[in-house]
C-alpha cells in the first residue's frame, strides 16, 4: 500500500479535501474521470451502502449492476480496509 502513497496522491487527496461544494467537486471530477470511471467509483459507493444496510449480494448486484467481485472487494474493504468507506458512510448518515 505505501506505493500508492506518492506525493502525487498526497496532491490529489489535498486537492479533493479542498473543494467546498458539490458542484465543485462534480467540475473537478468531470475533468479528471472518464464517465465510466465516475459511474465505477459511484458503483462501488452505492454497493458500499447497500452492504452496510444488511442487503445480499443477488440484491446488490441486480440494483447496481455490478458484478460478485466488486461487491465482493468493496465487502472486504469495508470489514478490513483502511477506514475510507466507513468514514465516509458514517459522514453521510450524520448528513441526513
Amino acid at each position: 500500500m505505501e506505493q500508492i502513497r506518492t506525493e502525487s496522491v498526497r496532491r490529489l487527496c489535498r486537492a479533493l479535501a479542498l473543494l467546498q461544494t458539490e458542484k465543485e467537486c462534480t467540475d473537478f471530477l468531470l475533468d479528471l474521470c472518464t464517465i465510466k470511471e465516475l459511474q465505477d467509483m459511484a458503483q462501488r459507493l452505492d454497493t458500499a451502502l447497500l452492504l452496510d444496510e444488511g442487503k445480499n449480494y443477488q440484491i446488490i448486484a441486480k440494483d447496481v449492476g455490478v458484478s460478485t467481485a466488486t461487491i465482493s472487494r468493496v465487502s472486504r474493504c469495508l470489514r478490513y480496509g483502511s477506514g475510507g468507506y466507513r468514514a465516509v458512510l458514517d459522514k453521510l448518515k450524520e448528513e441526513k
